[in-house]
């Protein structure tokens, strides 16, 4: 049979970390290759609690049809929360979505024509290029370093490419761990208000900071109107409710219904009332110190792991909070094909190439995740790594 399908299905890939995962699926191996939590973080019986009070109280309106942009106590909880971020936001300023992966495809879909210029740092977040991708969008590249995004560099490729869009993961950037000054992200809402592009500030790792100060986001910056600020419950409560949100220009955020009413309706009901529920009667800021306690554990020895049994060619650094680590392996040394090798070593991680999307792949990068294993299986998972890099690279 031979279908015809929509000229964008040609420019549509599969995610390389998602197929990376089904190959480590076995219980033996050891897998640095997902980006998810650790189980043991999320809060069972408090949202056994606050699911069975909604379902005892509220039942029929929790599973009856809901509004489209969002609960709206969960809408208000979340505009406190981020006015308290330095935003200037109102609870209609708030979209609620089916986990935060849903606000880049509705963005790419109210913004996108084929053709259309994203601006991405490089390398970046994979799912935002599948995102966009959908919609035919083309992809510039704009240089990183070690603190992300170079400003300059993109001033002036605004300024020669016209973009429709801007896409930053500025907090602990997945997938380097790489985290923007302030004074780099007070520049890029600048850019943005300057050249009227709308900026996508992809923020779901913020809450999980080891050390340091916290950053403001983009949006609390002079030209904030522009940025689109999005985050998600994933990281912090749970992935599996998926629930997320957007803060947006209310003309942004009725753009944004829309393509809600005409994708899914609304987002899962209960899920956001257990939620607010949840957030209502428990401490957030004490559970998030308990996640960012087991995390930088988690960091610390992967870290010195890889200091003791990983060449003294590969290079890296310490990310102030998240859940990756970002390796270079020496130049000429090829991740995808070591790839398979360290499978069958019973240990994973996902290549770099994946997430270059508009120039020339770094095939010697690897990203290490370290929030879903426990402390006892890096150590086993780094030590076998780092045999098969010596191996390997000498």
């Amino acid at each position: 049979m031979k279908f015809h399908y929509a000229d964008r299905v040609a420019g549509m890939q599969s995610s390389a970390i998602r197929e990376i995962l089904k190959i480590t699926q076995q219980p033996d191996v050891i897998s640095f290759a997902g980006g998810m939590p650790a189980p043991d973080t999320f809060p069972v019986a408090e949202l056994r609690e606050a699911v069975n009070y909604i379902l005892t109280e509220h039942g029929a309106e929790a599973l009856q049809y809901g509004v489209s942009e969002g609960y709206a106590p969960l809408r208000a909880w979340i505009a406190e929360r981020m006015q308290g971020k330095g935003m200037d936001c109102k609870p209609e300023n708030i979209f609620i979505s089916a986990g935060s992966q849903q606000v880049l495809d509705f963005t790419g879909k109210i913004f996108l024509n084929p053709g259309d210029k994203v601006m991405v740092e490089s390398p970046v977040y994979l799912a935002a290029v599948q995102a966009f991708r959908a919609y035919q969008a083309e992809f510039v590249a704009v240089p990183a370093d070690n603190q992300g995004m170079d400003t300059t560099a993109l001033a002036e490729k605004v300024a020669a490419a016209n973009p429709k869009l801007i896409y930053i993961n500025p907090t602990f950037e997945n997938p380097r761990g790489t985290t923007l000054p302030a004074e780099r992200r007070a520049k890029v809402a600048q850019i943005a208000a300057a050249y009227q592009v709308p900026v996508i500030e992809d923020d779901p790792y913020g809450e999980l900071r080891f050390e340091g100060p916290p950053l403001p986001p983009l949006k609390s910056f002079p030209g904030g109107e522009w940025v689109i600020h999005m985050s998600s419950f994933s990281k912090i409560i749970s992935p599996g409710l998926r629930v997320g949100w957007a803060v947006a220009d209310t003309d942004i955020i009725r753009k944004l219904t829309m393509a809600k009413q005409a994708s899914d309706v609304h987002t899962n009901s209960l899920a956001q009332q257990a939620i607010h529920r949840y957030l209502s009667t428990n401490d957030l800021a004490a559970h998030i110190r308990r996640i960012t306690d087991i995390y930088r554990v988690h960091r610390d020895t992967m870290l010195a792991e890889m200091e003791t049994h990983f060449p003294a060619a590969c290079k890296w650094r310490k990310p102030a909070g998240g859940m990756f680590i970002w390796v270079a392996l020496p130049p000429g040394a090829d991740a995808t094909a070591l790839l398979s090798k360290a499978v069958a070593e019973k240990v994973a991680f996902v290549p770099g190439a994946p997430f270059y999307a508009a120039e020339r792949a770094a095939e010697n990068t690897l990203r290490l995740n370290f929030s879903n294993s426990s402390p006892d299986q890096i150590r086993i998972g780094i030590r076998r790594l780092g045999m098969l890099l010596r191996q390997e690279l000498g």
